[in-house]
């Protein structure tokens, strides 16, 4: 539970960025960092650019995912002596798929005040140019990096009947393209938003075997940053999925348990139900060939 803020005490800001395109800072974002004493910055040097001439340099604090533990006291003191800080990830809105959770719940924590700065956040500047249904969403981040991981989480992510959001690295798009088309089905209609707001800007929108092609097709594409929209899953794509052949397909790649919840959750089945399912299939796997 969060305390009353001591008087006298700084505020931490949450200051997004831009994404790409520097003239995306706002004006209140830039007035903040020409005058904010101290800057907890998940990497120095980037937010750096950010800050033109300042008569004083403020303080800067690296608080990435390896140091932002260790950098709590350090900051909530400072914000203890009266000081404000400034909390900026690489690129965006801190704390979304970014560092800063950590100390903004100890910020709460400790009874001082947390305020934001909004501006640009990748997964709402995709979502807005997309073309896919916008009223709800599912925020994923970034998918596992291995293969079989990555179809087991995109498996319990199919029939969410919202748009999917997924941050990639351009380098992995031809890997994960293919990884949705194994596990949604090549005709689900994806959209692609790489370098947004950059010089080299792509926003494509196709079905995910189209989207794959023209990321093969041209190298360009894996330059960058990119995200990964794919639309939800449907009422009639629901119903035609085959209970028995999903559960061959699990059976082969999942453990027993996970297999059946997935099984469940996506025929109707009992996971009792599920579970016995997949032990047969197993089973009938594990047993000799007969003649």
């Amino acid at each position: 539970m969060s305390l009353e803020a001591p008087v006298g005490s700084g505020t931490l800001w949450v200051v997004a960025t831009p994404i790409g395109n520097l003239q995306d800072l706002s004006a209140r974002a830039a007035d903040l960092l020409a005058s904010v004493p101290v800057i907890a910055a998940e990497d120095t040097r980037v937010s750096a650019r950010l800050l033109g001439h300042r008569a004083q340099p403020p303080q800067m604090v690296a608080l990435n995912e390896h140091t932002e533990r260790r950098q709590i006291g350090r900051l909530l003191a400072t914000l203890g002596e009266g000081h404000d800080v400034a909390l900026l990830s690489d690129a965006g809105t801190p704390l979304i798929s970014d560092p800063g959770f950590r100390l903004v719940r100890a910020t709460h924590e400790a009874g001082f005040r947390v305020s934001p700065v909004p501006g640009p956040c990748a997964a709402i500047a995709g979502l807005s140019v997309a073309g896919l249904a916008s009223d709800r969403f599912w925020f994923e981040g970034f998918l596992p990096a291995k293969t079989a991981a990555r179809r087991s989480r995109l498996q319990s992510l199919a029939t969410l009947p919202v748009t999917l959001i997924v941050y990639v690295p351009a380098r992995d798009l031809v890997a994960v393209l293919e990884d949705c088309i194994a596990v949604l089905g090549a005709d689900r209609i994806a959209a692609l938003g790489r370098e947004m707001t950059k010089l080299h800007e792509t926003v494509h929108r196709a079905p995910l075997a189209d989207l794959a092609a023209f990321c093969r097709d041209d190298p360009d594409q894996l330059r960058g940053e990119a995200i990964l929209l794919l639309s939800g899953c449907r009422d009639d794509a629901l119903a035609a999925v085959d209970p028995l052949a999903l559960a061959r397909e699990l059976a082969g790649e999942l453990a027993p348990s996970r297999a059946a919840g997935i099984l469940a959750r996506l025929t109707g089945l009992s996971r009792k139900q599920a579970f016995a399912l997949i032990e047969r299939i197993r089973g009938d796997e594990r047993s000799p060939a007969d003649g």
